[in-house]
């Protein structure tokens, strides 16, 4: 896979060191809005990379730098995301514009790109996150359709758990032990909502049950 270069003037210099990655849909109608977009001065936004329908990636802001995707977040206690994080958006129209599956040849591309992210700053499977994750209360993205299980299967995110026991939690046992995961749980249905689109993707309800409580369990052990 060979990048093309299309820089973007919204970076700016990382405070921290670099121990999360962070995936994006575009949630534009097209890869050339997400694109101008990601590189206006007056948009005030931008990622490390985005990657096309057909895989082909474009890098807009050197992983040295930090890049501004993240937005106001927050993931196992880290509140400035955008200076721990790489960026990777990810072409999709999302659900404004008529959210759909990623296609093979995409997410074959956005693999390799976080695998080479993972090699290069050494980031922990466990923190190659969704927007979602670490926004729960503002965004979807990349969304139930995404192929988190293809990633964890190649040793780049982590797997959902399989089996267990209910823990029986009280639905504030519930948070804390989300919260402990790493999620921000000040808006508790958002932040449920947000675990079940990346772990239960099938049923995302809100309502913490059994098989909620189990998968955070699993991931906690």
């Amino acid at each position: 896979m060979i990048p093309i270069q299309r820089p973007s003037p919204n970076q700016d210099v990382r405070s921290l060191p670099v121990s999360i990655i962070v995936l994006h849909y575009t949630g534009m109608p097209t890869a050339a809005a997400a694109l101008d977009a990601l590189t206006s001065p007056a948009a005030k936004v931008s990622s490390h990379w985005v990657v096309a329908e057909d895989g082909q990636a474009v890098q807009l802001v050197d992983e040295t730098a930090r890049a501004w995707h993240a937005g106001k977040s927050w993931w196992r206690g880290i509140a400035d995301v955008n200076s721990a994080s790489i960026g990777i958006e990810i072409v999709n129209p999302g659900h404004e514009f008529g959210y759909c599956p990623f296609p093979d040849e995409q997410m074959a591309a956005v693999e390799q790109l976080v695998a080479a992210a993972i090699a290069r700053w050494g980031v922990d499977p466990s923190n190659v996150v969704g927007h979602s994750d670490i926004a729960p209360a503002r965004k979807q993205d990349p969304g139930e359709l995404f192929d988190w299980p293809r990633l964890a299967r190649a040793g780049l995110a982590t797997p959902i758990p399989v089996g267990g026991a209910d823990p029986n939690w009280t639905d504030a046992g519930t948070l804390a032990s989300m919260q402990r995961y790493g999620y921000d749980i000040a808006e508790p249905l958002a932040a449920v909502i947000a675990f079940q689109r990346r772990w239960r993707p099938a049923n995302i309800d809100g309502v913490i049950d059994a098989e909620t409580r189990t998968i955070l369990r699993g991931l906690l052990v």
